[in-house]
């Protein structure tokens, strides 16, 4: 199951190298790449945060859980 998600974390990883590479080349705007860069850095370091609760979910993530 590990080995599954750790996949998908280098292929989500990867894709957003991608479209940063995309969106460098491709955007003639600095100030769009720009926004866009930071945008794409966020959802990958979303992606990369959230790779622990995935990756070791004990049935009951942390969002989940009732405040006491």
């Amino acid at each position: 199951m590990n080995s599954v998600v750790a996949k998908r974390l280098l292929l989500a990883l990867a894709a957003y190298v991608v479209l940063a590479a995309l969106a460098f080349k491709t955007l003639p705007d600095s100030r769009v790449r720009g926004v866009t860069l930071v945008i794409l850095a966020m959802f990958a370091v979303k992606t990369w945060v959230r790779r622990k609760d995935v990756m070791h979910s004990d049935g009951e993530s942390e969002s989940n859980r009732k405040p006491m």
